[in-house]
């Protein structure tokens, strides 16, 4: 299966965010470059939110470019099998931490913002971290920190809030 069929049908199975939801279809359905950073119109991407549940803490990058305190996540590759594969690699390689695991259940929530790129139809995930797990900083981020859940809103936007908020009560916590 082609990761724009991935797409489709991860998208049709979520619920939730309908308007927003409709509207990535739509990109999906217009656009058969739709997932790839070539499509000027904007294109889909991939990230995870990385959760320490059990020290109520997440993950955040510094990013590079944007110099914002971020989830990690970016741009779908041609080798990825899907969107959770995208995000999973993505976490991965962003925080440097072996092990992850993304939430069963599929995408977490969608955020559509605009970038230097284009916009970003971006498909959320969770991925918890194992227990003791150790980050590293990658060639994409300035830093990377670990923050309670009760101190994001200090340092990161109202999407990643928002991620979080909805991480917490997938997790029950």
């Amino acid at each position: 299966m082609s990761l724009h069929d991935d797409a489709a049908l991860v998208l049709k199975a979520y619920e939730g965010q309908e308007e927003l939801r409709q509207l990535y279809l739509d990109h999906l359905a217009a656009h058969p470059d739709g997932m790839w950073k070539s499509c000027a119109d904007g294109h889909i991407t991939a990230s995870a939110l990385v959760v320490d549940a059990e020290g109520g803490r997440v993950l955040l990058t510094l990013h590079r470019k944007l110099r914002m305190w971020l989830q990690m996540g970016g741009h779908c590759e041609p080798g990825d099998a899907g969107l959770a594969a995208a995000a999973l690699r993505e976490a991965t390689e962003e925080s440097g931490v072996a092990g992850l695991a993304l939430l069963p259940g599929g995408p977490v929530r969608l955020d559509r913002h605009h970038t230097p790129c284009a916009w970003h139809l971006d498909v959320q995930y969770a991925a918890l971290a194992p227990a003791g797990a150790v980050e590293a900083i990658s060639d994409e981020s300035l830093d990377l920190r670990w923050f309670p859940y009760a101190q994001v809103a200090d340092v990161a936007d109202e999407s990643v809030v928002r991620l979080v908020e909805a991480t917490r009560a997938k997790l029950g916590s």
